[in-house]
């Protein structure tokens, strides 16, 4: 059997340059694999969905070409974002899904993100699709293909259970991803008045990249909310499955502080449940959940990794920094941006203005991500070495689940490794900007320490 590119198996997906490192005959020896784990398990079907990039419908085709193959049928569910593919497994009780995405990536990229036995693939869960490949270990048979189409079912769930108190004028951008075949409907049915931008799918994404978390790309939704009387502006990513949220007066509400808001209103009917948030989050999320009558959880980054605490430890709510948010109360467990955003106006619907209740979150100075650019494997020798070495005059507490994150009296600063591409994470938040400068001093010391010559971003 071929070696498979093994830089296309990441922690959390499967993702990879198409027609390079992502080929059809790649997809489709994967789509065999999964097939395979899926018969081991007791499964019998997988459904399909895929986004609008244009290398999706061909890709999805040798997906499930390599699902038939190992005797497991393929449910085609069609262009839909992925969480309506994770609401596929549940709605069509298959249990298995793929979505066919690239995500936030450029548009020569593609990926697939797993679900089999109602599991997220991750870390070496993908790893092991890779050598059951190359050792030939895999089932054979002749599976069937047939299609469906679970939107209205989806949208109808929706509507059924989030309630808008008043009706709403929001700016919607989709960035011309697959969000908007879908989202302007689901809203329009909500009770929203809308200003779409970019609602088109067009796997070119002609107008902004499709990634709410880069500030960038949020500034049509400013401009839009200037010259219109909206109150709200979100986006979405290029696959549906994160959210970003402004206010009228142009204030990016990052996710940390989303998931501020959503913990209040999940808590008020779950008292005492655990929300889990990831370690590029604000430090101000965890006195609010215990204020909110909850229990912090501070987890690794990652959807599949958050997504397996949150089926572990039964909490209503979590949510990531990077826009992903997870609802267990009244919803599936799943990230969904769409859905998402149904909560926050629904939320927000019951003010009589939204921008008071969203500027009001607690909130303090903090830098963006910042990354440090290095090779191929070299940001998870740095941080073993900051784990090792690194010193940190101040610091109260050092926290090392995922990366190194510093807890000061007035601050934190972290450093992870990302999982996806090769580059070290930073972020920084303190009190204010003379604490915030003191604690970047400190990481410049300690990275220069452990790396020598390394090219800092701050």
């Amino acid at each position: 059997m071929n070696q498979l590119p093994a830089e296309i198996f990441k922690a959390y997906d499967i993702r990879g340059i198409v027609n390079k490192s992502l080929t059809a005959d790649v997809v489709r020896q994967v789509g065999h694999a999964l097939g395979s784990l899926a018969v081991e398990q007791g499964q019998t079907a997988i459904a399909v969905g895929r986004d609008g990039r244009l290398s999706g419908p061909e890709l999805a085709d040798a997906l499930m070409d390599g699902i038939n193959a190992a005797g497991v049928d393929a449910i085609d569910v069609g262009c839909v974002p992925t969480p309506l593919t994770y609401f596929a497994a549940y709605e069509l009780g298959c249990h298995s899904c793929v979505s066919v995405t690239g995500s936030h990536n450029p548009p020569d990229y593609n990926g697939l993100k797993m679900v089999i036995g109602g599991t997220t693939l991750a870390l070496d869960a993908i790893q092991d699709l890779k050598k059951r490949i190359e050792a030939g270990n895999l089932k054979h048979g002749q599976g069937q293909r047939r299609s469906t189409d679970i939107t209205a079912a989806y949208v109808a769930k929706i509507v059924g259970d989030v309630k808008l108190a008043r009706p709403m004028k929001i700016v919607m951008d989709c960035g011309n991803g697959v969000a908007g075949a879908i989202a302007p409907e689901l809203f329009k049915r909500l009770g929203c008045d809308i200003v779409p931008l970019y609602c088109e799918v067009d796997g070119n994404f002609p107008n902004h990249h499709p990634d709410p978390s880069k500030p960038e790309n949020l500034a049509d939704v400013i401009k839009a909310l200037q010259e219109t009387d909206a109150e709200i502006g979100i986006a979405f990513d290029g696959d549906g499955d994160r959210l970003g949220v402004v206010t009228k007066d142009g204030e990016i509400i990052f996710p940390d502080r989303q998931l501020m808001l959503f913990a209040a209103d999940v808590l008020s009917r779950v008292p005492g449940g655990q929300v889990i948030y990831d370690v590029k989050c604000t430090r101000l999320l965890a006195p609010w959940i215990r204020q909110h009558g909850g229990v912090p959880l501070m987890w690794n980054t990652g959807h599949a990794l958050v997504k397996a605490k949150l089926k572990e430890t039964g909490a209503p709510l979590a949510g990531e920094m990077s826009g992903h948010t997870f609802f267990k109360e009244r919803w599936y467990g799943f990230d969904d941006g769409l859905y998402t955003g149904a909560r926050l106006l629904e939320i927000l619907s019951k003010a009589a203005d939204a921008n008071p209740v969203l500027k009001n979150l607690p909130n303090a100075p903090s830098t963006p991500e910042l990354n440090i650019k290095m090779a191929e494997g070299e940001p998870f020798k740095l941080i073993d070495k900051l784990k090792a070495e690194g010193k940190f005059a101040g610091a109260e507490e050092i926290i090392t689940i995922d990366g190194v994150r510093v807890e000061y009296a007035d601050g934190f600063g972290l450093a992870r490794p990302s999982n996806t591409t090769p580059v070290v994470v930073l972020r920084f938040e303190a009190d204010n900007a003379v604490a915030l400068e003191r604690i970047q001093d400190g990481f410049r010391q300690a990275l220069n320490a452990a790396w020598p010559g390394i090219q800092l971003p701050f």
